[in-house]
């Protein structure tokens, strides 16, 4: 079945067209500049199409006769609302691989009406949350009462400019927290802590990642707090500039940070080698005990590329049912175990020292 990349001339998109290319797979590419999706079409022997996110009929024509489409095209908050109502209009199940928290709150909004369109959704199909999305629901089967969940990501190499593009969208956004359920306003880097990677010991301090939207859904555990790592002088800095984020997100400001990080040129393939992912998390149950695990990847960019073509594959084989799902809801349990290089490291489990 035909199936769409979209984005495929953004720095991630290239990646997943040549991958697809390499495996064989006949996606026809797509974005909104025509000469720059061209190029890429004919250099791989793809058909393409060009289209606007802010234009739904011209997504439609795109989409007609694919099953699924691969949304690549950051920031999310600009492409996936309206990629999501073309689909919901022809019929086209959709994946992405946002880490935009707030997109993916929105996207499992439209739950209902994916299950009445009978479309699939799975957003964040993507490094950000696909190793964090399985260890949260391996954390939550080892330990059925955890009431709270902590996760911290690490990915080594350089960021895209999409992926800086998503961060500047971010910068206007309160940190947050799920607590009891919801998720609540917290403070920038409010919390810190100390978490052994699968190779060291690093510091983390809170930040909001997307994981706030999908570990709740995989697990209901009704208490999370999301971690990054970030140089000691970084979180009281992340804190004092708070107040100057209206600065940067008015629309002089973040209109001149977005055309700045489209400069940037991402990692190239010999920083992808050499760096990884890796995430780590601890669920605790309201008596003390706690189970915690890592895991450790490829470059992020590398292992998204593994992810959407694997997730376009499952997809077009309907093996998706309709509705919004996270990934370890819509792939499965073996899904994590068949990406290129993935190392889930051993389930720790500790219990509360006798009184």
């Amino acid at each position: 079945m035909a199936w769409v990349l979209y984005g495929a001339n953004g720095y991630t998109g290239r990646l997943v067209a040549r991958l697809a290319a390499e495996v064989g797979e006949q996606p026809i590419l797509a974005g909104r500049s025509e000469a720059r999706v061209a190029a890429l079409a004919s250099e791989l022997g793809f058909d393409y199409a060009v289209a606007d996110p802010s234009n739904g009929r011209s997504l439609e024509v795109a989409l007609e006769g694919a099953g699924v489409v691969a949304n690549c095209a950051g920031p999310f908050s600009a492409t996936a609302i309206g990629m999501l109502d073309a689909c919901l209009a022809t019929g086209t199940n959709y994946l992405d691989i946002t880490g935009e928290l707030d997109v993916i709150e929105t996207l499992f909004g439209r739950d209902e009406e994916a299950r009445e369109a009978g479309v699939a959704v799975v957003p964040a199909s993507g490094f950000d949350v696909v190793p964090s999305d399985f260890l949260a629901a391996r954390l939550a089967a080892a330990l059925p009462g955890a009431t709270e969940l902590d996760i911290a990501v690490r990915m080594d190499g350089g960021f895209s400019p999409g992926t800086v593009r998503s961060a500047v969208e971010a910068l206007g956004m309160p940190g947050r927290a799920r607590v009891d359920g919801e998720l609540q306003r917290a403070a920038p880097a409010s919390k810190r802590r100390r978490v052994r990677f699968d190779d060291s010991l690093a510091s983390v301090v809170s930040v909001p990642l997307a994981d706030l939207a999908t570990a709740y859904r995989t697990t209901g555990i009704p208490n999370i707090t999301t971690y990054a790592p970030l140089p000691i002088v970084a979180a009281p800095l992340l804190r004092l500039a708070e107040p100057l984020t209206p600065l940067a997100t008015s629309r002089v400001g973040r209109g001149t940070l977005q055309a700045l990080a489209g400069l940037l040129p991402g990692p190239g393939e010999v920083s992808r080698r050499r760096s990884r992912g890796r995430v780590w998390g601890e669920a605790r149950e309201p008596g003390g005990q706690a189970a915690s695990a890592t895991v450790s990847t490829p470059n992020g960019y590398d292992l998204t590329a593994d992810c959407v073509l694997r997730a376009v594959s499952l997809l077009s084989d309907h093996k998706v049912p309709p509705g919004v799902h996270t990934p370890s809801q819509a792939f499965g349990t073996g899904f994590l175990k068949q990406l290129d290089g993935v190392v889930e490291g051993p389930l720790h489990l500790s219990r509360p020292a006798p009184r």
